[in-house]
C-alpha cells in the first residue's frame, strides 16, 4: 500500500508541473496536418480523423518534439511514449518492442511482433528494418493496445506507424544536421515540389554515423556504434480530381558494431569454469565496474544489413465513396557476427564465434472502401493479404554451445475486416469493428549439429477479432468513450537451436488471444490551450508467446519460444499539452502501469537461483519457478517525459528557443526475479539553447543530452552459465549513457 501510495504521489507532482503530455497536438505540424484551427489529422482508424475524436490511445509525434527529446534512431522513442519500451539488444532482429508492458520476446525466425511497426500504412516483415535512422518523419502514431481488428495478428499489443513527407504543391527544401562531442554526424534533406500540375514527387536522404561509446581494448576500436543511409523518394500523379496514385521507393544500408561490458563478476569467475581463466587473464585491461566501458574482444562482432522496397498506392473517389489500394513489395537481409564468448582469450573457449544471416521478403495488397466521413452512419470496408517468407542460416562454435543450421519459415494471410460508426442520437457515437483472418504457415528446418536432422510441417488457422466501443460528446471539445476490443496473434514455430523431434511433434506455438476494456475522456480547455486526454485500461493475454531461457547440458543458455499462460495489465495513462501563448508550450506523457502473470506456474529459473528465491527442482525435468502473480518484465511501475518550450522574441525576425526535457523511469526487471537484470529507476534531463528565423526557416540549437550525466542501462544480462556458473553481468549501453553535447541545425525553404 505503502508503495502505491508513493507511485501516485510522485504521479501527481509530475502531473501539478506538467500537467503531463500528449505530444498529439503540438502546435507545430506542418500544413498537411494540421487544419487552421490546430486540430491533428491521424490515420489510426484508417481514415483521416481528428485525433481529439478517435476513441482510441493514440499519441502523435512531431518531428520538432523528436529533435527536443534527442530522438533520432527509433529505439528512442520510448523517451516521448511513457507506455512504450524498446530493449536494445546485441544486434536489432533481437531488439524488443513492447507497449503496456506487452512484447514478444522472440529470437527465432517467423514470429511476428505483438507491436506492429508500419511506415506509411505498409507493415514491415522485421522489426529490425525500422532499429535505424529514422526516415523524413511528417508524424508518428503510437497506438496503445490490441489494434487487431484494423491491423491484424502482429499488432496484438499496439502499433507504431511512421508517417512521411509527401509530396508538396509548391518546391520545398528541408534540411537537418546533427554534430556531438562524442562525435556523432548526421544530416537529412528532402526536396519536393511539382514536376507539372498533375505530377509532383518527393525524395529525401540520410545519413548518420557514430562511432561508439565502448572501447574494444583488444584493438583500440571503438563500438556500440552505427552507420546508416536511408533514401526514399515518392512520384504522386493526379490524372484528375478523383484519382491520385502515389509510388514510392526506398533503399537502406548500414551497419552495427556490438561492445557488451562486464560490470560485475564473482571472485570465483572463470570463463567455461577454467581454473586460471579469471576476468584479468580473459579481459586484459578491462576494469569491471557498474561505469565500465570497456571490452576485449578477439573477434570484431558486428551486423550489416541492406534492403529495398516499393509502395503502389491508388486513392480512387467513386461518387460519394472513396477506394484504397495499398500494395507493397520489400525485401530485407541483415548478417551478424558475434563473440559469443566476448573475451580475447587465447585458448579454444576464447574463440567461440557465432555467425548469422536473417533474410525477409514480404508482399502486402490491401483493399479499402469508405463511405462518406460526414455521414451519420460511415463505414470502412476491407481486405488484406499477406505473403512473408524467412530465411535463416546460423552457426556457433567450435568450443561450446554448438549449433549448425539452416531454416525456412512461411506465412500467408487473407483477411477482411469492417467498422462502422453509427451516430446513432445527437452526440452519441457507436462503433463496431470485425475481422476475420486464415494463415497459412509452413517451415524446414535443418541441422548439421546434434541434435542432428531435417524437420518440416505446416499449419493453418482461421480466428476473429472484433471491437465495440461507444463515443459521447459533451461538447465541441470534450469527449467521453468506453471501448472493448479483442486481439490475436496467431500459431507460430519456434525455429531456433535446439529444435529436434519433441518440438517437431509437438507443433505450432498456440495462438495468442487478448480482451481490452478502456475508457477515457479527451478535452481541449480554455480556447483550446489545454489539453488533457485521460485513458484507463485493463487487458489481459492468454497464451502470450514469450521468450524463455532453456539451460542446456553444458551449462549455457539457450532461447526458446512457448505460451506463458495468462498475463494482465491495467493502469492509466494520462496526456496533456499547456500553451498559454505562442511563446511558451508546456507537454508531456505520464503513465502508471500494473503488468502481472497471471498464470505462468513452470517458469524457468534465471541463472544461479537457488531454492529460497524459488527455483524447484523436480528429477529428471528442467528447473522451473512460479512467477504467478509476479510482475512483468520490461514493464516499469511508473514513466513520464516532459518537454517544455520557450521561444521569446529577439528582434523583428528572430526568436530564441529554450527546450528542456525530463524523462523518468521506474524500476524495471528484463529478466523475472533476476537481481543480475534489474534496472533501477532514473531520471534524464535534456536541454537545448539555440535561435530560430521568424517563419522558422532555419534553426540552430546547442544542446545537452543527460545533463546530469545519469547512468542506467536499457539491457542487462546474466551470463554466469559461460563464468562456471559464477556472477558475471553483462549489459549495453544507451546512447546517452554519458552526458554529451552537440549543435543541430534546420533548414526550410
Amino acid at each position: 500500500m505503502t508503495k502505491l501510495r508513493n507511485t501516485v504521489a510522485r504521479g501527481a507532482l509530475a502531473l501539478a508541473l506538467t500537467v503531463a503530455a500528449q505530444p498529439a497536438l503540438a502546435q507545430d505540424q506542418s500544413a498537411a496536418d494540421a487544419t487552421d484551427n490546430g486540430e491533428i489529422i491521424v490515420t489510426a482508424q484508417k481514415r483521416a480523423e481528428n485525433v481529439q475524436q478517435v476513441p482510441l490511445a493514440v499519441s502523435v509525434l512531431s518531428p520538432n518534439q523528436l529533435q527536443a527529446a534527442g530522438v533520432r534512431q527509433f529505439q528512442d522513442l520510448t523517451k516521448l511514449a511513457p507506455s512504450l519500451t524498446i530493449r536494445p539488444a546485441e544486434h536489432p532482429v533481437n531488439a524488443n518492442v513492447s507497449l503496456r508492458g506487452v512484447g514478444t520476446f522472440a529470437f527465432g525466425i517467423g514470429v511476428e511482433p505483438s507491436v506492429a511497426v508500419l511506415v506509411d500504412e505498409v507493415p514491415l516483415a522485421f522489426q529490425a528494418r525500422a532499429f535505424t535512422d529514422l526516415p523524413d518523419v511528417e508524424r508518428i502514431e503510437v497506438l496503445r493496445g490490441p489494434q487487431s481488428t484494423l491491423y491484424g495478428k502482429s499488432a496484438s499489443a499496439g502499433l507504431i506507424n511512421i508517417i512521411t513527407r509527401g509530396p508538396t504543391d509548391t518546391f520545398k527544401i528541408r534540411v537537418n544536421g546533427t554534430a556531438t562531442t562524442d562525435n556523432e554526424v548526421g544530416a537529412n534533406f528532402s526536396v519536393s515540389g511539382p514536376l507539372s500540375e498533375q505530377l509532383g514527387y518527393v525524395v529525401s536522404g540520410s545519413y548518420a554515423r557514430w562511432e561508439g561509446n565502448v572501447t574494444n581494448l583488444f584493438n583500440n576500436q571503438k563500438v556500440n556504434g552505427n552507420d546508416t543511409f536511408n533514401a526514399r523518394g515518392k512520384l504522386r500523379w493526379e490524372p484528375s480530381s478523383a484519382a491520385k496514385i502515389t509510388l514510392t521507393g526506398n533503399v537502406i544500408r548500414g551497419s552495427t558494431t556490438v561492445g557488451r561490458p562486464f560490470i560485475r563478476f564473482g571472485a570465483n569467475a572463470a570463463l567455461r569454469g577454467v581454473a586460471g581463466q579469471t576476468p584479468a587473464v580473459t579481459l586484459p585491461g578491462v576494469t569491471v565496474s557498474e561505469l565500465n566501458r570497456s571490452i576485449s574482444n578477439n573477434y570484431p562482432a558486428s551486423t550489416r544489413y541492406n534492403g529495398w522496397g516499393t509502395t503502389l498506392r491508388g486513392d480512387f473517389e467513386l461518387g460519394t465513396h472513396s477506394l484504397v489500394s495499398i500494395t507493397s513489395y520489400d525485401k530485407f537481409r541483415l548478417d551478424d557476427f558475434l563473440d559469443q564468448d566476448d573475451t580475447s582469450a587465447n585458448n579454444a573457449n576464447g574463440n567461440n564465434i557465432q555467425v548469422g544471416t536473417f533474410k525477409s521478403k514480404l508482399l502486402t495488397q490491401e483493399f479499402r472502401l469508405l463511405s462518406p466521413g460526414d455521414q451519420p452512419f460511415r463505414y470502412t470496408l476491407g481486405a488484406y493479404f499477406a505473403s512473408v517468407r524467412f530465411d535463416r542460416p546460423f552457426s556457433r562454435g567450435p568450443a561450446f554451445s554448438l549449433a549448425d543450421w539452416t531454416a525456412y519459415s512461411k506465412s500467408q494471410q487473407l483477411a477482411a475486416f469492417v467498422q462502422a460508426d453509427w451516430e446513432f442520437m445527437p452526440k452519441a457515437t457507436l462503433t463496431g469493428g470485425a475481422r476475420i483472418q486464415n494463415e497459412k504457415i509452413r517451415y524446414a528446418f535443418t541441422s548439421r549439429a546434434a541434435p542432428t536432422g531435417t524437420w518440416s510441417g505446416n499449419a493453418s488457422d482461421t480466428a476473429a477479432t472484433w471491437r465495440a466501443s461507444l463515443k459521447y460528446e459533451f461538447s465541441s471539445t470534450v469527449n467521453a468513450f468506453a471501448t472493448v476490443s479483442t486481439g490475436y496473434k496467431g500459431q507460430t514455430y519456434d525455429l531456433t537451436t535446439g529444435f529436434n523431434n519433441n518440438r517437431a511433434a509437438a507443433g505450432p506455438i498456440k495462438p495468442e488471444k487478448s480482451r481490452d476494456i478502456e475508457v477515457g475522456i479527451r478535452s481541449q480547455l480554455f480556447d483550446r490551450k489545454v489539453t488533457l486526454n485521460v485513458t484507463l485500461f485493463d487487458t489481459v493475454y492468454r497464451n502470450l508467446q514469450a521468450q524463455t531461457i532453456e539451460t542446456l547440458a553444458d551449462g549455457t543458455a539457450n532461447f526458446r519460444l512457448t505460451n506463458v499462460g495468462k498475463l494482465g495489465t491495467k493502469g492509466v495513462e494520462i496526456d496533456t499539452v499547456i500553451r498559454p501563448s505562442d511563446t511558451f508550450n508546456l507537454s508531456g506523457s505520464f503513465a502508471i502501469l500494473d503488468a502481472k502473470y497471471l498464470d505462468f506456474p513452470v517458469a524457468p529459473c534465471f541463472p544461479l537461483q537457488t531454492a529460497a528465491q524459488g527455483c524447484v527442482t523436480v528429477p529428471g525435468q528442467p528447473t522451473r519457478q512460479n512467477l504467478t502473480g509476479e510482475r512483468a518484465v520490461q514493464a516499469p511501475e511508473f514513466k513520464f517525459s516532459i518537454s517544455a518550450e520557450y521561444t521569446p522574441a529577439l528582434t523583428d525576425n528572430l526568436r530564441g528557443v529554450v527546450q528542456a526535457n525530463w524523462q523518468h523511469t521506474s524500476s524495471v526487471n528484463y529478466v523475472a526475479r533476476d537481481p543480475e537484470a534489474f534496472q533501477g529507476a532514473y531520471s534524464i534531463v535534456n536541454l537545448g539553447l539555440g535561435v530560430r528565423d521568424e517563419d522558422r526557416k532555419w534553426e540552430v540549437t546547442a544542446f545537452v543530452n543527460n545533463l546530469f550525466n545519469q547512468q542506467y542501462f536499457p539491457s542487462l544480462a546474466n551470463s554466469a552459465g559461460n563464468w562456471g556458473n559464477n556472477q558475471a553481468t553483462q549489459v549495453l549501453l544507451p546512447r546517452d549513457f554519458m552526458r554529451y553535447g552537440g549543435v543541430r541545425f534546420s533548414l526550410n525553404y
